[in-house]
C-alpha cells in the first residue's frame, strides 16, 4: 500500500512539476513575444512608483497584455529594483522584455515634455516641447526668449512639474558673452555667472541639467567638454599647420564656425585660410571685424562700414596679419577638427554664391568674377546679406 501511495505521489508530483515548467516556459514566451501596441505611446513611470502601480499602468496603456506577467518577469530577472522615473516611449509591438528595457536602462527620458534653453548667435530661446509618440518628432508647445517677453502661463505650469527634464543646448558660433547672458536669464537655473567665460572655451552641444542647477558648475561641464574635445583631436593635427599652438587652432576654429554654416564646407573654408597664412597673406575675414565691433556681446544687426574695415583693431584682419589675439565664438568639434586637419587645396579666396555655400577661387581674377555674380544675386534680392569673409581679398 505504502509503495502505491508513494508511486502516486511521485506521479502527481511530475506531472505537477511538467505543469509548472510548461507554465514558466509560456510565461517565458508572453514576456518575450511581441507586444500588443500597434501604435508607439508614451508612458510614464511617477518618481517613487511601485513595481505594481507601474505593471497595471503599462496594462492600462495597453502597452503589455498581462500586468501580473510584466511584474514577475521584472522581479524574476533581477531588475525591480532598476525602474527609472521619467517619460519613455514604447514603440509598436514592443515585448515586455523591450518596455522592461526602456524603462530601466537610465539615461533620460524619451519621450514627453521638456524645457530647452537654445542659446544660438542671434538670440536665445526657451523651448517648451513634447515628443509625438506617433511621429517621434518633437512638437513646439512654446517658445520666447526669456527676459524680454511675459513668461508664457504654459511654461510656468509646465517648469512646475516633478519630473519635467530640463536642458541647455549650446549652437555652434554662439559667444562666450551671449551664454553667460543666457544662462543668467534661465529661471529654471541658480547661481551667480561671476564673469564671462573666455571665448571660445565652452563646448557647443546639448547639456542635461537638473531644476536649481548651478550656473557656474554648468559652465565649468561646458569648459571641460570643450577641453577633452580639444586632447583629443589635437594629437591627430596636420604636420605642417602654419599656427603651433591649441589656443591658435581655436582662434582658427572660431573663424571658420562664423564664415560658413555648410558642414561640407569648413574644410575648403580652412584650408583658404591656411593658404593665406602660409602665403603672408592677411585673413581679410569680416566676422573678425565685427567681433572687434561688438566684442561678442550681440550681433552687429547691420553690414560693415568702410571705415570699420580700415580701422586698426586687434581683431580687424584686414589691417593686421595673422591672426586675432582670441576665438572670435564658441566653435564646435566639426570646426576645431577643420583647423587642425584643413582640406587640401590651392584656393585664397571665397564669395558667397547665393545658395547658402561659397564659391572659392585660386586667381584674383576668378574671385572678382565669383563677387560679380554675388553682387548681381544681390541686386535682384534687393537685399545686400553678404555677411562672412565672403570676400577674403
Amino acid at each position: 500500500m505504502w509503495k502505491a501511495v508513494a508511486s502516486n505521489a511521485l506521479t502527481l508530483f511530475i506531472v505537477l512539476l511538467i505543469a509548472a515548467a510548461a507554465i514558466v516556459a509560456w510565461g517565458r514566451n508572453e514576456f518575450v513575444k511581441p507586444g500588443p501596441l500597434t501604435e508607439a505611446v508614451c508612458v510614464q513611470v511617477e518618481r517613487g512608483a511601485s513595481l505594481a502601480a507601474v505593471s497595471r499602468n503599462l496594462e492600462t496603456r495597453g502597452a503589455v497584455t498581462d500586468a501580473r506577467i510584466f511584474r514577475i518577469g521584472t522581479e524574476y530577472s533581477g531588475r525591480s529594483a532598476d525602474l527609472k522615473f521619467g517619460s519613455y516611449l514604447v514603440r509598436p509591438g514592443a515585448s515586455m522584455e523591450d518596455v522592461l528595457t526602456a524603462l530601466t536602462q537610465g539615461g533620460a527620458s524619451t519621450c514627453g515634455q521638456e524645457i530647452q534653453l537654445v542659446i544660438g548667435v542671434a538670440s536665445a530661446n526657451a523651448v517648451l516641447r513634447e515628443l509625438d509618440p506617433a511621429t517621434n518628432r518633437f512638437v513646439e508647445v512654446v517658445k520666447f526668449e526669456p527676459g524680454t517677453v511675459e513668461v508664457p502661463a504654459e511654461y510656468t505650469e509646465a517648469a512646475a512639474k516633478p519630473d519635467m527634464r530640463f536642458t541647455v543646448t549650446l549652437v555652434e558660433g554662439a559667444t562666450s558673452w551671449q551664454v553667460a547672458d543666457a544662462l543668467k536669464r534661465a529661471d529654471f537655473l541658480s547661481g551667480e555667472v561671476a564673469s564671462v567665460p573666455p571665448e571660445g572655451a565652452l563646448a557647443p552641444q546639448s547639456y542635461d541639467v537638473e531644476k536649481g542647477s548651478d550656473r557656474a558648475a554648468l559652465i565649468a561641464r561646458m569648459t571641460r567638454a570643450q577641453e577633452d574635445i580639444l586632447a583629443a583631436l589635437w594629437p591627430g593635427r596636420a604636420p605642417d599647420l602654419p599656427y603651433d599652438t591649441p589656443e591658435e587652432a581655436m582662434i582658427m576654429a572660431s573663424i571658420i564656425e562664423k564664415e560658413t554654416g555648410v558642414p561640407d564646407e569648413r574644410g575648403l573654408v580652412a584650408s583658404v585660410f591656411v593658404n593665406r597664412l602660409r602665403q603672408g597673406m592677411r585673413l581679410q575675414t569680416d566676422p573678425t571685424v565685427i567681433y572687434g565691433i561688438t566684442k561678442g556681446e550681440g550681433v552687429l544687426g547691420r553690414g560693415l562700414r568702410q571705415s570699420e574695415l580700415r580701422r586698426a583693431t586687434p581683431y580687424n584682419t584686414y589691417v593686421i596679419a595673422g591672426l586675432p589675439p582670441t576665438p572670435i565664438a564658441n566653435p564646435g568639434r566639426a570646426s576645431i577638427g577643420a583647423a587642425l586637419n584643413p582640406q587640401e587645396s590651392d584656393y585664397v579666396f571665397f564669395v558667397a554664391d547665393g545658395t547658402g555655400g561659397h564659391a572659392f577661387a585660386v586667381t584674383l581674377a576668378e574671385h572678382n568674377a565669383n563677387v560679380a555674380r554675388w553682387r548681381a544675386i544681390e541686386a535682384e534680392a534687393a537685399a545686400g546679406e553678404g555677411g562672412g569673409v565672403q570676400t577674403a581679398d
